[in-house]
């Protein structure tokens, strides 16, 4: 197929690679080959959502309640990154819930709730309404996108304090949920702060969220309520000794590890190249990373189809568990000059050093 992209790329002085894509025009013919190569496989598979969520919290659970139990710390650390990896994936469902239609998968997103969201306090109402916005084509990569930062245009300092601020997420979930919350009950003002500003797994950090309405909203009242019980029982049972300092620690060290690993994640899930202006559809895919097969890891550290983000954001209501057959499809279909491929990245260390490179770059 003909390639009928136009792209335009800016090169900074120090910088020995493009800068990627800031506009491109749509491909006509990948957008095409998407939407009608993939129509069989829009229908979310309630048995897998439901097999793969158990049993990576299953998992999760056993190995954090392992590394709270066994004597030598080395079996405690192995245990614990195990359980960092399987709460990483059950909680990746998260991203799920936001694109799947309601019903899909009759009872999944309050069950999610009560098995993952509520106890690592990452309910879904932090993230649905939120990352819907992420990909409104005329939000996408401006300001007035909640997940967007330009970071490969920004001090190299950025990279390190955007990987620090998730790592000390699960304290800042604990005060937002046992003190926050409860308090702005009584306080309107307090009220329009929390959930305008702390409400949201959002990294932009001029992004307020409305306040919610509807449905929505009785999705949100209770489980914040349920999350903020939790996180007062939680102190309270810590305060009084039934559970002791050291088990609290390593939770919240899981806890953690889980919202770490999650950011190193959305550190290259784009390019973070836009300046802030609108992107068409194909140049909003080309500023984000597809990383395939034949890499391996990225099934632990993108699971749950986040190893397809940027087909992800051509096709946003495909079920995770097609992504791959849908990137294998369009790899058949489109011939080798197709924009497609542009995506496509080896691994996360190139990634990483890219963009630590831009910023660098920028700088020098």
């Amino acid at each position: 197929m003909t390639n009928t992209a136009t792209l335009e790329r800016n090169r900074t002085g120090a910088a020995s690679e493009p800068r990627g894509t800031v506009r491109a025009r749509d491909d006509a013919a990948m957008l095409k080959a998407a939407a009608n190569l993939t129509r069989d496989l829009n229908v979310p598979k309630s048995s897998v959502y439901w097999l793969d969520m158990l049993g990576s919290a299953l998992l999760g659970y056993s190995a954090l309640l392992a590394a709270m139990l066994v004597g030598p710390t080395w079996l405690a650390v192995a245990c614990g990154l195990i359980a960092v990896l399987a709460l990483y994936r059950a909680g990746s469902f998260i991203h799920e819930l936001t694109h799947i239609k309601k019903g899909a998968v009759k009872g999944f997103r309050f069950a999610w709730n009560l098995i993952v969201g509520v106890p690592l306090m990452v309910p879904s109402f932090m993230y649905e309404g939120v990352h819907n916005q992420h990909h409104a084509k005329r939000y996408y990569g401006t300001v007035d996108d909640p997940e967007y930062l330009p970071l490969a245009l920004m001090h190299p300092w950025t990279l390190p304090v955007f990987l620090m601020a998730a790592a000390l997420a699960p304290v800042g979930m604990l005060i937002r949920f046992a003190i926050l919350a409860p308090l702005s009950l009584v306080s309107p003002r307090l009220r329009s702060l929390v959930v305008g500003r702390y409400s949201g797994l959002q990294i932009n950090p001029k992004f307020v969220r409305p306040s919610p309405e509807g449905e929505f909203a009785r999705d949100w009242a209770w489980q914040e309520a349920a999350s903020s019980v939790w996180a007062i029982a939680l102190l309270a049972m810590v305060a009084t000794g039934v559970i002791p300092l050291r088990e609290f620690l390593i939770f919240l060290g899981v806890a953690s590890g889980v919202m770490f690993l999650n950011q190193v994640r959305t550190l290259v899930a784009h390019l973070w190249e836009n300046g802030g202006e609108p992107m068409s559809v194909t140049a909003q895919f080309l500023d984000s990373v597809n990383v395939p097969p034949p890499a391996t890891l990225p099934a632990l550290w993108a699971p749950v189809g986040l190893r397809y983000h940027a087909l992800h954001h051509l096709l946003p209501g495909l079920p995770y568990h097609a992504l791959g057959e849908a990137h294998r499809r369009l790899c058949r279909e489109l011939d080798a000059r197709s924009v497609y491929h542009h995506s496509s990245h080896r691994h996360l260390s190139l990634l990483v050093v890219r963009l630590a490179r831009s910023t660098i770059g920028r700088r020098a």
